[in-house]
């Protein structure tokens, strides 16, 4: 999710240069790296070389570090997570690593032909964490229909039944555990206080529309309107840095390696056999006796598969890369979330407008820093849901998060004025784009062309979303607070009015997956044990395997599907299948609520 501060988002830059790069080793427990100079890693084949200290990587390099006579190296582009950088750390000040590039890639797309040729930002991590470390920290699993439909698609083992249990395993659920939520896992998993009445009157309208209040949208029932989880724990982020490889640093068969920028896999034959990388400026490389593995994402992930030569022969040979593996899903099927925000003025002092002033943010930084409290130890995301569009579909295609303030999503805009909104969006678009290279060189940014809103019914989806938001704001529970529409505005009434408002206004909600999706047929990349097809000693575990995106946000299944692939690459058998039940609205053939 978007941001809390005035923080306006960097341009847009077709192929960054190379950045200095020092290598730091992280050893011995240590939060911060020793600085070496030279060669810091001695050259030793490594079991398994993991590509991204992301959500995945962090997972992975956890569990297969498990096995003290397994040798693990992970390799991440961008910098340490600091300790001392509130930047990644204050859950309240999560916009500055997103609209910032110490920790960001920055990426932008092409100009989107459905949102007016906008090119739409997309920032994706760049430290250890990944993304985790620069998300908005909101847990939201997705529907289990989702999951039962990879299964559906030909991937046994994935459906709703048999990842839960991987679910549960990774978290440690402040509320405690039941049938579907875990606890004493690695990930903090927290619910907002609410203390603001706003919370309770988006939940209270929602109710009032006809929707039901949901206890857990993770559990039992997603479909219906209540509070969030977020990953935070004592005020601060929880992220997968801090839950999966800060318990894993003490292990010396455990090598993490920042500021590695990963430049091919190194083929013999059809076997992967390594990871070419720059470390200021110098080239190295890392044998791997087992496997390699990438977790770059659903943005470098494919990029770096179409720089070692796996992808579309004629598109890779027109840049001058050897083919490894004929490969012509390799950056295709690319999936994202967007959101839309209907903003009201609020009409008693009550929001986080006082907090966003020069003192109101230093009373938040003070209260943060001393007793990890106030309104930096939220993400103040803390209500929010899941509801049909309309009859007829079987488990919410529309997700809400609720935040006491009006401005962009960026982070700037802020109203000059209290206000709060929703932001709203579908959960499953049919729109697909592509990850293509722009040239052989590892450091040019990669093209991204995301095809938003390139069908009817993703177009009707959005303005389905504007009509039913403001009949949730109409109801009696805001009418203590309720002033005027500030978005869309009084003036965009007609549904032509509301199309134009979405094209010019609509952002990503951050959530790009599926470009290296498991399957079986011709146009698939990995398989359902994320293996590389036509290739050998090569994974990809992260959100771009995804076959279809679910519906929510997509943290909490990419360290799932980590959790469950280190299984699969130690030859773990799987736990059991849970037999938790899932909650379908019983009149959804015929009514939309």
């Amino acid at each position: 999710m978007r941001a809390l501060e005035q923080i306006p988002g960097p341009t847009p830059r077709p192929a960054p240069a190379a950045r200095p790069r020092t290598r730091a080793v992280l050893r011995a427990g240590s939060h911060e790296p020793r600085i070496r100079r030279g060669s810091a890693v001695k050259r030793e084949p490594w079991d398994y070389v993991i590509v991204g200290a992301g959500s995945a990587g962090c997972v992975l390099a956890n569990r297969l570090s498990e096995d003290a006579s397994v040798r693990v190296l992970l390799l991440e582009a961008g910098p340490p997570d600091h300790r001392w950088d509130f930047r990644i750390h204050m859950p309240g000040a999560l916009a500055r690593p997103l609209m910032g590039e110490a920790y960001n890639w920055a990426y932008h797309s092409e100009p989107e032909p459905g949102v007016d040729g906008r090119r739409v930002y997309c920032p994706r991590g760049r430290v250890i964490g990944g993304s985790s470390s620069i998300n908005g920290m909101v847990y939201i699993r997705g529907h289990a229909r989702d999951y039962d439909g990879w299964a559906a698609r030909g991937l046994p083992g994935w459906s709703y039944a048999e990842v839960l249990p991987y679910f549960r395993r990774c978290e440690d659920r402040g509320r405690g555990a039941d049938p579907w939520r875990g606890a004493g896992g690695p990930l903090h998993v927290s619910t907002g206080a609410s203390t603001n009445p706003l919370f309770d009157a988006f939940i209270e309208a929602g109710r009032q529309a006809g929707y039901p209040v949901t206890e857990d949208m993770n559990g039992h029932q997603q479909e219906g309107l209540g509070r969030m989880d977020m990953t935070t724990w004592r005020g601060r982020r929880w992220s997968a840095a801090r839950a999966w490889l800060d318990p894993a640093r003490r292990r010396p068969n455990l090598d993490v390696v920042p500021r590695a920028l990963a430049t091919r896999v190194r083929f013999e034959g059809r076997r992967a056999a390594g990871v070419d990388y720059l470390e200021r400026g110098r080239s190295r490389t890392a044998d791997a006796a087992r496997e390699v593995i990438l977790a770059g994402g659903a943005i470098n992930s494919p990029q770096l598969l179409l720089l070692s030569g796996v992808g579309p022969a004629d598109e890779l040979r027109r840049l001058g890369i050897d083919v490894a593996a004929d490969l012509p899903g390799v950056g295709e099927n690319l999936q994202d979330h967007l959101e839309i925000y209907v903003q009201h003025a609020c009409t008693r002092p009550i929001t986080l407008y006082s907090a966003l002033k020069p003192f109101g943010m230093l009373k938040a930084g003070l209260s943060w820093y001393l007793f990890r409290g106030g309104a930096g130890a939220s993400n103040q995301f803390e209500a929010g849901g899941f509801i049909r569009s309309r009859a007829g579909v079987e488990h919410p295609d529309l997700q809400y998060h609720f935040i006491p303030v009006a401005m962009r999503y960026d982070g700037s805009g802020l109203r000059g004025r209290h206000g709060f909104q929703a932001h709203v969006g579908p959960m499953r678009p049919e729109s697909r784009g592509r990850v293509r290279l722009r040239s052989a060189d590892p450091r040019a940014a990669p093209h991204i062309l995301f095809n938003y809103l390139s069908t009817g019914r993703d177009r009707r989806e959005l303005r389905d979303s504007v009509h039913l938001t403001r009949e949730i704001f109409a109801q009696k529970a805001f009418d203590p607070w309720r002033g005027e529409e500030l978005a869309p505005g009084p003036g965009v009434r007609s549904d032509d009015e509301i199309d134009a408002f979405v094209r010019e206004n609509v952002e990503s909600a951050f959530h790009p997956c599926g470009t290296c999706r498991m399957g079986t047929d011709d146009r698939a990349v990995t398989d359902g044990e994320t293996r590389v097809h036509g290739t050998e000693g090569l994974r990809v575990v992260d959100a771009s395997i995804m076959p279809a995106i679910v519906s929510g946000n997509l943290n909490a299944p990419t360290l799932m599907l980590a959790e469950k692939a280190a299984d699969l690459i130690l030859g773990r058998p799987p736990p059991p299948p849970s037999n938790a039940p899932v909650w379908i609205a019983p009149n959804w053939r015929t009514a939309q609520r």
